[in-house]
């Protein structure tokens, strides 16, 4: 009998769904909006309601859906499925998987939406029969996800993976976690908008940025900055090089603790970027990073792009379900 599994990648904007095979092929998809200023008993009903449409849509027999897995944002338990503190949805303490099992009445599976990301990376993406990664992704914040002999790894109190907390430079700026110098501080698109935003307004510097958001600086993307980058605005290439320095910190000290076998960048800034932007974090990776540590460790692009969610979470499901 075929085996198939439903991914579901939950953000605080959209939640998507997807039926997926035993060989990683997406049969159905569904999206559905969070809409996450509602009771959390009714975006719980939306996540089943959007898991039903995938379902619906995919034409396979309910017997045939063996598990569901979920990418939710924050730190969670992945032992039991609850949500400890995602701010994105205004979640504290949430049993999704129980929840989720009461309205579905199948196994589900729930782990940090990043850690999901890699390990679709890790089964179907950039690192597929590699057994050691480090997952990076950058967007508005800086998230990571490690895979250690193969599997998720977790450590002590469930919270591995927060890249975007290392510190790389003392004294820095105040990151949204309350400390000084995180590399989400320093290199994440937020970080990059806000290097703009005080050189336009602040110090009257003149960017094509401007331009691109027709004055409204509150409007950058990650496509505004690909564009700016293209146009060769100078502004923008200083923003990217101090970006490329502090990654390069940041995966030179991973390089230099974990040696992974890869390092695989994802996220919106990295998927909206040349290859040009991946040649210069692993030149600025190779400064910091020990000789011999450096030496046979990858860093590459992510392939997945916006099904990395729930391919993983699918990845996550089947998973949980035969170790279980």
């Amino acid at each position: 009998m075929d085996t198939n599994v439903i991914g579901v990648d939950m953000g605080g904007t959209k939640i998507l769904s997807a039926v997926v095979d035993a060989e990683g092929q997406i049969l159905a998809t569904a999206k559905m909006p969070t809409q996450a200023k509602d009771e959390t008993s009714i975006v719980i009903d939306r996540i089943s309601d959007c898991i039903k449409e995938a379902f619906q849509k995919s034409d396979v027999s309910a017997d045939t859906i063996r598990a569901i897995g979920i990418g939710a944002p924050g730190p969670l338990d992945p032992e039991t499925g609850v949500v400890i503190f995602a701010p994105n949805l205004g979640w504290k303490d949430v049993p999704l998987k129980t929840e989720l099992e009461a309205r579905i009445g199948i196994p589900t599976f729930v782990d940090n939406d990043v850690n999901v990301g890699t390990l679709g990376e890790h089964t179907y993406g950039a690192g597929r029969g590699v057994q050691n990664i480090v997952g990076i992704f950058v967007g508005t914040g800086i998230g990571g996800g490690i895979i250690m002999n193969g599997e998720l790894f977790h450590g002590a109190s469930k919270t591995a993976g927060e890249i975007g907390h290392i510190i790389v430079q003392e004294g820095g700026p105040k990151c949204g976690c309350g400390n000084r110098g995180c590399l989400e501080a320093l290199a994440s698109r937020t970080a990059m908008t806000k290097g703009l935003q005080n050189a336009i307004i602040k110090k009257g510097k003149k960017s094509v940025i401007t331009k691109l958001t027709d004055g409204d600086l509150q409007q950058i993307r990650s496509g505004t900055l690909a564009k700016a980058l293209r146009n060769k605005d100078k502004l923008t290439q200083k923003i990217f090089k101090k970006t490329t320095k502090y990654l390069g910190v940041g995966i030179g000290s991973i390089v230099n603790f974990l040696n992974p076998e890869m390092i695989v960048l994802g996220g919106g800034v990295v998927e909206a970027l040349d290859e040009g932007f991946i040649k210069k974090i692993r030149k600025a990776a190779k400064k910091y990073a020990l000789p011999d540590t450096l030496k046979g460790v990858q860093i590459v692009r992510a392939q997945l792009g916006d099904d990395a969610g729930v391919l993983g979470a699918a990845a996550l499901a089947r998973q949980r379900l035969n170790s279980g």
